[in-house]
């Protein structure tokens, strides 16, 4: 089991800047990927930005060139920073761990970002 949990998430002008964090219960070293992913008011759920165990990226078009993701193994954290925030980015932000072939995806809880125009 892993429980993640979320923070960082508020209220920002468009234009503005937040930067997401993920607390994971247990070590992240080997998990296969972790990813951010965002859900608006009648919308599905959709990728946001995913780093792998070997650093690789991968960006929604929508964030590419203002957000970034990292991961802290260390620390057991994952951060989302996004710059340039625009009303669109409305939405809750859902932090998950992909752990192994052999176990299943974990979800956070989630924290609301709301731009405002």
């Amino acid at each position: 089991q892993v429980q993640l949990v979320e923070s960082g998430g508020g209220l920002v002008q468009s234009g503005g800047s937040l930067r997401l964090s993920c607390a994971a219960s247990r070590s992240i070293f080997s998990f296969n990927a972790m990813g951010w992913y965002r859900q608006a008011p009648g919308e599905q759920r959709e990728l946001v930005a995913r780093v792998t165990s070997g650093g690789g990226t991968n960006y929604a078009d929508s964030a590419k060139g203002r957000f970034t993701i990292s991961r802290d193994n260390a620390k057991k954290m994952l951060y989302l920073q996004m710059n340039s925030l625009k009303p669109e980015d409305t939405a809750v932000y859902y932090c998950n761990a992909e752990v192994s072939r052999y176990e299943s995806n974990y979800w956070g809880q989630g924290t609301q970002v709301t731009v405002s125009s």
